[in-house]
């Protein structure tokens, strides 16, 4: 019988609280929650004010924990890269921003180690999934066909 419980929460990036949802579910458990916001907002602050899934373990016994930090939503990667607050409200027929190959292949290259995909590629093509229903041109064209040329081979290059 183990002695650890994990919390899991979605948290603002570098400005958690001891409101909720982390205040409330570590309080009952006898922790500085204090000690656990400040470790959090250390290991968040890259992600300022984006919302990060975070997990906390703790051993119920001594009450030592262990904050693991997960990675952003594609989407909200995207939306730092470009310098927007949200994605568009009809995707199809209106743009919010524009991103490029190589800011693509940057955010795919992050979010790989999470990803169910294998190889940069298919990572680069699930960001560009992302662009799809966000509403943001890649290299100033139409997601959707950015992702017909990409499956053609046309943008193998980058990977060179």
């Amino acid at each position: 019988m183990t002695n650890e419980k994990t919390i899991s929460a979605l948290i603002s990036g570098g400005i958690a609280n001891a409101g909720p949802p982390l205040g409330p579910a570590l309080a009952p458990m006898g922790l500085n929650v204090m000690a656990v916001v400040k470790e959090i907002n250390e290991k968040t602050k890259e992600y300022s004010g984006m919302r990060i899934p975070v997990n906390i373990t703790v051993n119920t016994e001594n009450k030592q924990f262990r904050v693991e930090v997960g990675i952003p939503t594609s989407s909200a990667l995207i939306a730092k890269e470009i310098g927007i607050t949200k994605g568009s409200g009809t995707p199809n027929t209106e743009f919010v921003g524009e991103i490029s190959m190589e800011q693509l292949k940057n955010i795919a290259a992050v979010k790989l180690e999470q990803s169910y995909a294998i190889t940069l590629k298919s990572a680069i093509k699930e960001v560009i999934g992302s662009c799809v229903s966000m509403g943001i041109k890649v290299e100033g064209q139409d997601p959707r066909t950015i992702f017909e040329d990409f499956e053609k081979g046309k943008w193998d290059d980058i990977f060179d």
